[in-house]
């Protein structure tokens, strides 16, 4: 298993709302074995240093939907937003909301981005500026 791997969660839209509720962002992985770009993503861009570290520092869900057999309600969460098969990465913020949809080919920077955009550091996460 890859690190991103290792701490994930099986995809749910409960574990969704509940990670929301508790106050973390939530990365969505909708991925399959016989996907070859989703193989690529997770060891190009998800399971980088960098990534796995913003993931840490912001207390992100990591959820993974395995479509490698189908499944109705991994299949309706695709159709959601717009797609037919997989890969498929959203990042949800903290507290609520609509998740940002990121692109079929992730690089660690557009994960980082994302994450930057979704679930900023709090100012507990971040060392404070002397006034």
């Amino acid at each position: 298993a890859t690190a991103a791997e290792a701490g994930a969660e099986p995809w749910s839209a409960a574990r969704v709302a509940a990670a929301q509720a508790e106050g973390r962002p939530v990365f969505v992985n909708l991925t399959a074995a016989w996907c070859i770009t989703c193989k690529v993503n997770e060891r190009v861009a998800l399971d980088s240093a960098a990534v796995r570290e913003a993931f840490a520092a912001r207390r992100v869900a990591y959820l993974t939907g395995d479509w490698t057999r189908g499944g109705d309600e991994i299949a309706a969460l695709l159709r959601a937003h717009g797609r037919e098969g997989v890969p498929l990465y959203l990042v949800y913020p903290a507290g609520g909301g609509a998740p940002a949809v990121l692109p079929q080919i992730l690089t660690e920077s557009i994960v980082l981005r994302a994450l930057e955009a979704q679930a900023p550091r709090t100012a507990a996460a971040t060392p404070a500026s002397p006034g």
